[in-house]
């Protein structure tokens, strides 16, 4: 990992002088002034930038962000929802890897380098589990989890996947998969901050998944271990969060597969000194 510097040229020296991939770190929040000191204070040194999605907090998060991380970078949303926030910060952030990580403390930035290390080793997408060994949770509950089962177990069945945690939202991946990933941050006619459109609710994180199964990009799963949130309350709700995301399922299905394989292929990664990896399109998707 690379320390951030700013502006163009410089973002050239420092790959010029450390060639290791350059990272940022995507970060939604709405209202997590307390939270968010201990997640930024736990994020590894060496990373390249940090930037906070703010779902228009009505809290302290923005000022405590600047507070706890003066290099922090810190944007709005054009819509509402998960799924907006992180659209908004996947198009402003300039690293080579980029990670998605929670506001409440539920995902671990001491566990970044995990991610990291996989998208190195040769993964394209480096998917969190907390159902594999090493990996667990203190806060899923009995009725997510078992809704969690079912719907991973109909994503692996559509999609030839062997996926272990479908509904899990820390991931990292290659810049270059956000021609596969397609979200739409952008301002929308009609739509304000108070809307939410397809896709940028809590089912994006599954939206993410299926799409790069879909266009056949190697996926690393990494051990993770899900915290309860330190304070406050969680937004999901098992049941209606539980049908966007079987909808999405559904409606990703319908779409097909061969959308997602042209857009793969049609791109190019850009060599690094050290961790260039040969494309890993499966033909079977074209």
């Amino acid at each position: 990992m690379a320390v951030r510097d700013t502006g163009k040229h410089s973002q050239l020296n420092v790959r010029a002088i450390n060639p290791e991939p350059l990272v940022s770190v995507v970060i939604p929040a709405k209202n997590e002034a307390r939270n968010l000191p201990d997640v930024l204070a736990r994020i590894p040194s060496g990373i390249y930038e940090v930037i906070l999605v703010d779902g228009a907090s009505t809290d302290d998060t923005v000022e405590d962000a600047r507070q706890h991380r003066p290099d922090i970078a810190i944007i709005g949303q054009t819509r509402m929802g998960k799924g907006n926030a992180l659209a908004c910060g996947f198009a402003a952030a300039s690293g080579d890897f980029i990670v998605m990580l929670d506001a409440d403390g539920s995902t671990n930035p001491e566990e970044i380098p995990r991610f990291v290390d996989a998208l190195k080793g040769g993964a394209d997408f480096a998917k969190g589990s907390r159902f594999m060994p090493g990996a667990g949770s203190s806060d899923i509950s009995r009725l997510r989890q078992l809704g969690n089962y079912w719907l991973n177990k109909i994503v692996n069945l559509l999609y030839g996947t062997r996926y272990t945690d479908l509904c899990y939202g820390y991931n990292a991946f290659r810049r270059e998969c956000l021609l596969v990933i397609d979200l739409d941050g952008g301002e929308v006619e009609g739509a304000d901050e108070s809307t939410m459109l397809w896709g940028d609710g809590f089912e994006v994180e599954t939206l993410i998944n299926v799409r790069i199964a879909k266009a056949g990009l190697r996926v690393a799963e990494v051990p993770s271990f899900e915290r309860s949130r330190n304070f406050g309350t969680s937004n999901l709700n098992a049941f209606s969060d539980g049908i966007r995301v079987l909808r999405t399922i559904n409606a990703e299905h319908r779409r097909g597969i061969r959308r997602a394989a042209a857009i793969t292929v049609s791109y190019q990664r850009e060599v690094g000194a050290s961790w260039s990896i040969i494309s890993t399109v499966v033909e079977e998707a074209s």
